[in-house]
């Protein structure tokens, strides 16, 4: 829309201006780089520019304060991350990914940091953003967002930041975890127990044969050749729907001699293979009979959802006991838990299913009681016989070889004299004995002692002041 009747003044730092179709004057200025527009909501063009001079110093007198800062806001970082993240990632991710992105940031992250400096954004922002979030409440569920849906919009919002950063606009990135953040409780994946999946699998079965309309006869049966496919080979809807006749071959194992399936698998890993079980050899060559297609061909043309749905509410199988919804994705979670708990080798499970081992140890092993061994788990300890304690035999003499030596002393000239307990250690206060040295002299007394500490043999010569001299 083009503005009419232009005025500049105070040094053309503060325009007034007309657009068409109002009869207001609107006022723009520039603070800290970045345009500011006002309305004056007057009609006189004398009055209008009083009203602009006054709302420009108020500007300056923020700016001045430190409450306007200049610097780039989310809303460009936010408009630079979908440009670069299309194009970049296109052919990587999903479009359905994509638009995930561009949904979150336009329902939910715009309106709260949208006219946010990136610089003003910290960990406490942040914070009140999470706050924010569990307080509104969804008008169609009636319940705040949980916490993976939340866990995604700051994933979007990290990226954003990243985003700025790259581009120099901030220096580095705020903290975005979670404060008080505990180990979140891990819940398994919403599958079917054996009785459960062979109630679906009859209900299905018994669907094929009679359906509720005649013209619905093939869709009910392509559906239980579906069910009865992906439970043996684990695929996921996706990969399922990416497949073609091509891309399925039956050969014969060499291990185990059985007919199975050899499936190049297309999805969001990427090409990878898969080996099925025996029970999907069956099934596959029904829907070849049924459906006679060329080899470019998909092998199913879409997933009966809606029929699936209804087999579920119709059979009270719609949710588990957790109150998890149940979908065509829970057919891929019966396989490998099926696989855990017939001692399938969790490497190879985890490669066959073109996913990782801690995925499977987190959510599917966890909960299976199969993958628990009891015998060892309950391990006792053996415990030895513990061994009698000898007494020792006393001396014939009654003396102990160190008290013998002691006594031997006379044969080096000493003269022993029982004086009573010497009260210095040693050998000498266990026997109350002390050696008498009167006789000669300091020198000898000397000499006596170095060789009562010799003929001891204490590796401690500090606590072997056991001799004085008299």
């Amino acid at each position: 829309m083009q503005d009419t009747a232009r005025h500049s003044f105070l040094d053309g730092k503060l325009q007034v201006y007309m657009r068409p179709n109002s009869p207001h004057w609107q006022a723009s200025c520039t603070i800290a780089g970045r345009q500011k527009r006002h309305t004056t909501k007057e009609e006189s063009l004398a009055r209008a520019k009083d009203v602009a001079r006054d709302w420009y110093l108020g500007l300056l007198g923020k700016y001045a304060a430190g409450e306007l800062k200049p610097g780039k806001t989310f809303k460009e970082a936010a408009t630079r991350f979908i440009d670069e993240f299309e194009v970049i990632t296109q052919g990587q991710r999903s479009p359905i990914y994509v638009e995930g992105h561009k949904f979150r940031l336009k329902l939910y992250l715009l309106p709260f940091f949208g006219p946010k400096i990136l610089s003003d954004i910290t960990p406490g922002m942040v914070q009140d953003y999470r706050v924010h979030r569990l307080k509104t409440v969804s008008p169609k569920t009636g319940k705040p967002p949980s916490h993976s849906s939340l866990h995604k919009e700051i994933v979007v919002l990290r990226q954003v930041l990243k985003t700025a950063n790259r581009s120099r606009w901030i220096d580095y990135l705020p903290d975005l975890s979670a404060p008080y953040g505990l180990s979140g409780k891990i819940s398994h994946r919403a599958w079917f127990s054996r009785e459960d999946y062979k109630r679906l699998y009859e209900a299905s079965r018994e669907r094929a044969k009679n359906p509720i309309k005649p013209r619905w006869k093939t869709a009910c049966e392509n559906l239980h050749d579906m069910i009865l496919f992906m439970v043996n080979t684990g695929l996921r809807p996706d990969e399922a729907l990416r497949l073609q006749f091509r891309d399925v071959a039956i050969v014969t194992d060499e291990a185990t001699g059985e007919r199975i399936l050899e499936i190049e698998v297309r999805g969001k890993r990427g090409v990878g293979y898969c080996k099925s079980m025996n029970g999907a050899v069956l099934p596959f060559q029904r829907l070849a009979k049924r459906n006679p297609s060329e080899p470019k061909d998909r092998l199913f043309n879409s997933t009966q959802r809606e029929l699936f749905n209804t087999l579920l509410d119709e059979l009270d199988l719609k949710t588990d006991r957790e109150g998890q919804r149940r979908t065509m994705y829970s057919l891929r979670h019966i396989y490998i838990c099926f696989r855990l708990m017939e001692g399938a080798d969790i490497y190879q499970l985890a490669k066959n299913c073109r996913t990782s081992v801690e995925m499977i140890e987190k959510y599917y092993a966890s909960h299976l009681k199969n993958m628990l061994d009891a015998a060892l788990i309950n391990v006792r300890k053996t415990r030895l016989p513990l061994a009698k304690k000898v007494a020792k035999k006393p001396s014939k003499s009654g003396v102990s070889k160190k008290q013998a030596d002691f006594l031997s002393t006379e044969s080096a000239g000493l003269t022993i004299t029982n004086l009573g307990l010497c009260g210095r250690g040693g050998i000498g206060r266990r026997n109350g004995l002390r050696p008498d040295m009167s006789a000669f002299g300091e020198t000898r007394g000397v000499e006596l002692l170095k060789f009562g500490e010799a003929f001891a043999g204490n590796p401690e010569p500090s606590r072997r002041r056991k001799f004085r001299k008299v």
